[in-house]
């Protein structure tokens, strides 16, 4: 429900000069955060925006045009435990932020504002933290199939928070684009190359992730049908993961899984034409620079998560048991194991030719 107190945040631009915005802690989710962000900056021009983000999630949306700075948070090192949480708060505290947006929906993300006493705290009011806010967004009945990002985009809306539609965007530097050009040609690859890039990693879980060895199948075809080089990315905890994509390859392919910051990840897949990948934030880094992909789903809900680009293609097969949203799969794993290479080579194709035409 929108109430009229609550649309009165959007009406103190003189008052409000400095925003805190609590990040959410996934890369996926804070790509589909950057329109609601957009929205932010619109409705507050002259404010600073400073998000408070875990280290991850800075990186990802550092040189954001929609924020000002970047204040990191790590619950596992400095801000660990009790005693964590009160010197962060006591760092937010010295900051004299006006207000406070919260955009997880959990206790905690609600606390540290909180504690801090910013004057103006809103949020979703769930997980028992209602009272730790001065305004709250109560939702209903959503709509079946409404996306992350218009979730978001309707959490900020029931304040007044308004801008219009926009997909969801990220940036990086000239130097950046310049040090993964570099590195590809380290590699053999030269600028005018084209570039297939291969995530089939998905840190949420095992269920999310499509078969390495169907992965090496799917870049081996591509690659012969289009003359790509072939990139694998992946992250620290999935390099063996993408080791059995480039022992199927017979190392025809460049293996970065493990090697990246967030910032060289950005940047390497922004410069690759065409992304085949699982669910995951990659994919949405993919989709925010406009790179065509193909998106394999299975436990997760498409409708929900897909990513917001128009050229994407979702390759699914119809399940009873899906979508489960279940980190790893209790049964078969009929999702994933009915999805065949043909089925993504087919449906990459098939989007090629169409952003090609």
């Amino acid at each position: 429900m929108k109430s009229s107190h609550n649309a009165e945040i959007a009406g103190q631009q003189a008052a409000i000069q400095r925003v805190l915005v609590r990040a959410v802690n996934w890369i996926g989710d804070a790509v589909m955060t950057t329109p609601a962000l957009a929205a932010l900056r619109t409705t507050f021009p002259r404010a600073e925006i400073t998000l408070l983000a875990n280290p991850l999630v800075g990186q990802l949306l550092q040189g954001h045009p929609a924020l000002d700075r970047i204040m990191l948070f790590d619950r596992k090192l400095q801000h660990r435990g009790l005693l964590g949480r009160l010197r962060l708060a006591r760092q937010v505290a010295a900051e004299r932020f006006d207000l406070a947006v919260i955009l997880p929906n959990s206790f905690d993300s609600a606390l540290i504002p909180w504690l801090a006493r910013i004057p103006a705290r809103i949020g979703k009011a769930s997980d028992g933290r209602s009272l730790l806010l001065t305004q709250r967004f109560h939702e209903d009945s959503p709509a079946a199939e409404r996306h992350e990002t218009q979730y978001y985009c309707e959490l900020l809306r029931a304040f007044g928070i308004t801008a219009e539609q926009s997909l969801p965007t990220l940036a990086v530097t000239v130097q950046e684009e310049q040090e993964a050009a570099t590195l590809l040609a380290e590699h053999g690859i030269s600028t005018d190359q084209l570039v297939l890039g291969i995530n089939a990693g998905a840190s949420f879980g095992s269920a999310k992730r499509w078969y390495p060895e169907r992965f090496a199948g799917v870049a081996q075809r591509l690659a012969a049908s289009w003359g790509a080089r072939v990139v694998l990315f992946g992250g620290p905890d999935e390099q063996e993961l993408v080791a059995v994509i480039e022992r199927e390859m017979a190392g025809n392919c460049l293996n970065l899984a493990g090697r990246t910051t967030v910032r060289q990840l950005m940047a390497l897949i922004k410069r690759c034409n065409f992304f085949v990948t699982n669910d995951s934030g990659p994919m949405h880094i993919a989709a925010a620079f406009g790179v065509p992909l193909a998106a394999i789903f299975g436990p997760t809900d498409h409708s929900g998560t897909a990513p917001c680009s128009e050229r994407a293609v979702i390759i699914r097969q119809d399940q009873p048991c899906a979508p489960c949203k279940l980190r790893v799969c209790p049964t078969d794993h009929r999702c994933m194991t009915a999805i065949t290479v043909d089925d993504v080579v087919h449906g990459a194709e098939q989007l090629w030719h169409s952003v090609r035409a």
